[in-house]
């Protein structure tokens, strides 16, 4: 008998204020799971301030552990997920992304499958907008983007969130609507894609 196979991961990085974005990244850990051999290393980046002597504790008060370039290293695909603002990511997820140049010096991204998720406020908040800001950095890695294909039947069917650039999530204002069945089928499938395509990769 061989060794058994260590289990590989998926990280799932995000970035969430009011919950939205925190509840999405767990559905796609769901998806991610349900492949064989895969688990998913769920990670947060702390807020930022423009206020110099603000600082945030080095460990959470809840929640997923603060990200390290580390685990964009060891892990074989990358979820990345972030509220939108002004049709665009937030500022902490972009100010971890910009210190990333040392893994793209090495190429250590290039090649790892990659997917993206939103929340907004309202529908047509920028969602679609959000995502494709969130592809550029992770093209310039060289990664491998996913959306989802619209054999996910959900996709045709979906009148809240759910795109084929990402998952999505209509939020409301204070992050009070509930995530419906459709945007988490949608952010499930996105996750098992995710998965069974970053272990073909990896191979």
């Amino acid at each position: 008998m061989g060794k058994p196979t260590a289990t590989r991961e998926i990280l799932v990085l995000y970035y969430s204020h009011h919950g939205s974005v925190r509840e999405l990244a767990h559905h796609i850990a769901r998806g991610i799971e349900q492949t064989p051999g895969i688990a998913a290393r769920l990670r947060t980046v702390p807020r930022i301030s423009a206020v110099c002597e603000a600082t945030e504790s080095s460990i959470p008060d809840a929640g997923a552990p603060y990200v390290e370039a580390g685990d964009l290293e060891e892990c074989i695909g990358l979820a990345l997920g972030s509220p939108t603002r002004f049709g665009n990511m937030a500022a902490p997820l972009k100010y971890f992304l910009d210190s990333t140049s040392g893994l793209w010096l090495k190429g250590a991204l290039a090649g790892k499958a990659a997917a993206v998720f939103t929340s907004t406020t309202t529908m047509h908040g920028g969602q679609e907008s959000t995502l494709l800001s969130m592809m550029l950095p992770l093209l310039h890695h060289g990664m491998v983007i996913l959306g989802i294909p619209y054999s996910e039947e959900t996709l045709s069917k979906t009148r809240d969130g759910g795109t084929p650039y990402g998952a999505s999530h209509v939020s409301g204002m204070n992050g009070e609507i509930a995530s419906t069945e459709h945007e988490k089928l949608l952010a499930v499938a996105l996750g098992r894609r995710l998965a069974e395509t970053a272990a073909k990769l990896a191979q």
